[in-house]
């Protein structure tokens, strides 16, 4: 096979990386991702040595990275302790970081292929192609379960999202969104062996998927039966450049009261979003009066708000209370003003919601994005809010994820209770024109994986009901005002991975890697 001249593989793989990341949403040009993908594969077989192997990998994702993320800049136009165009800079710092994980990926399936070629005494390159996909497809998967986990994480986009169009997301219930990710991989495989005619191992690698596929395209959603509790998903169109004016507190009250409409006969479920009142809860009984007035007979608000904590200082021999820390709570108030549950998000943006290194970075003129002087903290983790049976309406088990947490799968679910459903109040607001979507399909992911329904609601969209299948069952775009009011959808029984939660992917990975060397050892 021809060798690609030595000057070109690095852009290749940079513009490769820069191209595949169009799979994702907004613009959802799969296809061209699996595409780049089998360049890829393409780059490493003729990677010489290990650092060419890692260089290209890297190369590839900080293009991928770059274009993908590109939404973090919008967020930097929000605040103004920091130059706007900082935000640019930001994105690329952080997607040459994010890009060390697939050039691992990549440097570990050369070196497996190249160890196990030279212990088996290969000299067929081309045939050495086949488990060349099946080691990538296994450290891709095992790179991307590090980017979320490691210095906190950082999940966004991963892979395996852009099979969301084509019916072989279903996987996501046996081996998750990782396990997705390697399938990814294993379909770019199958493109590169059809093109090289490598009709037989090209086609044992697509007929599974394409099962996946019918399969997926041909599950139905579960049907939502009668009587299903009433909800309604409240989106006020509130901007970020708005949502923290203290003239404009009133008004934005007065639009999500007139969007939760008026109580009715039966009991509802109202969603408001993240962050949805300027408002202690626990502290300010009026602002309890003022939403339980909203309210029916059996009706319950999740809300929203921010939990606050003090401590006491001295300033001028006088003992003060001040600001001590915060939590990003979500609150359930009922039609009696009382507060019957809140949970406190766990997995905090970094730079986002609080510092890290506060005291060497905030000298240096670097601040957190969202507004205030503290940082938050983080809650414990998933848990349930029970939500009381009243007026016909069975008692229900609400599990909580608050914006950017439900974007780690194998994480957004109390295992040990699991919820009937989901609620992910998030504050999109500032996340551009492409992060509120491809926000919205990492949630479907949570949907198809743990089996439940996910309520979203966001100030300015995109607030959804999603069915246990993933399905988007009603929408509002981006940018408007409105809500939804429908059914709440029922939950599957647990699925394979809400079970063995990223045990699954893993199991996926060592058999992706025994092929590799028995395929190996059967064409030696």
């Amino acid at each position: 096979m021809r060798q690609i001249p030595s000057r070109v593989p690095k852009l290749a793989a940079l513009l490769a990386g820069c191209l595949a990341a169009t799979g994702f949403e907004p613009l959802n040009l799969w296809p061209l991702t699996l595409a780049c993908f089998a360049l890829l594969i393409v780059l490493i077989e003729q990677a010489p040595d290990r650092r060419s192997a890692f260089m290209r990998g890297w190369l590839f994702g900080v293009g991928h990275f770059t274009l993908g993320l590109n939404w973090i800049a919008h967020a930097f136009t929000f605040q103004d302790a920091m130059p706007h165009w900082f935000g640019y800079g930001a994105v690329f710092l952080l997607s040459l970081y994010l890009a060390v994980y697939p050039g691992l990926a990549t440097l570990a399936a050369w070196w497996l292929r190249h160890r196990v070629r030279t212990a088996m005494l290969w000299r067929n390159q081309e045939r050495a192609a086949l488990p060349l996909i099946l080691f990538l497809a296994a450290t891709w998967l095992a790179s991307e379960y590090l980017r979320a986990t490691v210095f906190t994480g950082f999940a966004w986009n991963p892979l395996g999202v852009i099979l969301l169009p084509t019916g072989m997301a279903i996987a996501a219930t046996l081996i998750g969104t990782y396990g997705l990710g390697a399938l990814a991989i294993l379909a770019s495989g199958a493109l590169l062996l059809a093109l090289r005619r490598r009709i037989g191992p090209a086609a044992a690698i697509a007929a599974p998927l394409c099962a996946l596929a019918l399969w997926g395209n041909l599950s139905p959603a579960p049907p939502t039966p009668a009587g299903a509790p009433r909800i309604r998903v409240v989106q006020p169109n509130i901007g970020q450049d708005e949502k923290y004016s203290p003239e404009l507190e009133q008004a934005h009250f007065r639009t999500l009261a007139a969007l939760s409409g008026t109580p009715r006969p039966a009991p509802r479920l109202i969603f408001w979003p993240e962050a949805a009142i300027p408002a202690y809860l626990d502290m300010e009984p009026e602002w309890r009066a003022r939403l339980a007035a909203l309210l029916g007979p059996g009706d319950l608000l999740m809300t929203g708000a921010t939990k606050v904590y003090f401590k006491q200082v001295a300033k001028d021999g006088i003992a003060e209370n001040a600001l001590a820390g915060a939590n990003n709570s979500l609150f359930v108030v009922d039609s009696g003003a009382r507060l019957l549950g809140r949970y406190d998000k766990s997995h905090l943006v970094p730079y986002g919601e609080y510092l890290p290194m506060r005291n060497i970075l905030q000298p240096l003129g670097l601040s957190r994005l969202v507004p205030g002087d503290v940082d938050f903290w983080p809650g414990p983790g998933p848990q349930n809010l029970t939500l009381p049976a009243t007026l016909g309406r069975p008692q229900l088990s609400m599990g909580g994820q608050i914006c950017y947490e439900i974007i780690f799968s194998g994480q957004v679910v109390d295992k040990a209770h699991r919820p009937d459903f989901l609620f992910n109040p998030s504050n999109d607001a500032w996340f551009g024109s492409w992060g509120p979507v491809q926000h919205l399909a990492q949630a479907r992911l949570r949907a198809l994986e743990e089996g439940i329904p996910v309520v979203r609601s966001t100030p300015t969209g995109i607030s959804a009901v999603v069915d246990a299948r993933g399905h988007i069952l009603n929408s509002i775009g981006h940018h408007r005002a409105g809500y939804i009011d429908t059914a709440l959808p029922p939950a599957l029984p647990p699925t394979l991975f809400s079970r063995l939660g990223n045990l699954a992917p893993f199991a996926f990975m060592a058999v992706l890697i025994l092929l590799a060397i028995a395929t190996r050892r059967t064409t030696r």
